[in-house]
């Protein structure tokens, strides 16, 4: 059976996962450059590898509250378009595993787990043992115009 490896990762008391081949590096949350005029859930901007990297707190995102970034608080740097597309930064409160997951145990999204949260982020939820994780399809965490706008931020 096919595997799906996740970076698994938190957001208050819930476990999230994004695919692996998606993830470019992930680092120590660093104080950010704010922008003016932007969407309350862009954090700001880093230089990352000598790129301007928008950093985006996936806890506005999808309306789970701000909080301040802790000493756990990591950036998940990923393409974009693909793992060679233009990176962006996912903030996290904690970065959890890199988990292998067969596809038998992922399962279409239940109308209660996407309580609250926009259904179209989440490609699945993935059950393991007594544990659920919502695994994210992050080329649909921003729609066109924010991708183009961030694009213009980041040049």
């Amino acid at each position: 059976m096919p595997e799906n490896q996740l970076v698994v990762f938190r957001l208050g008391d819930e476990e999230y996962g994004i695919d692996i081949l998606a993830v470019k590096e992930i680092i120590r949350y660093r104080k950010t450059v704010k922008l003016p005029d932007c969407p309350d859930f862009l954090d700001g901007i880093i230089n990352y590898r000598d790129s301007i990297v928008p950093i985006l707190d996936l806890n506005r995102r999808f309306k789970l509250g701000g909080k301040e970034a802790g000493d756990a608080t990591r950036v998940i740097i990923a393409g974009i378009g693909g793992p060679e597309g233009r990176p962006v930064g996912f903030m996290v409160d904690r970065v959890e595993e890199v988990l292998r997951l067969d596809e038998g145990c992922i399962e279409e999204t239940p109308e209660t787990v996407a309580k609250g949260m926009d259904r179209q982020y989440i490609k699945g939820v993935g059950k393991l043992q007594d544990r659920l994780i919502i695994i994210l399809d992050i080329e649909k965490v921003l729609s066109d115009s924010e991708k183009a706008h961030l694009q213009e931020i980041s040049g």
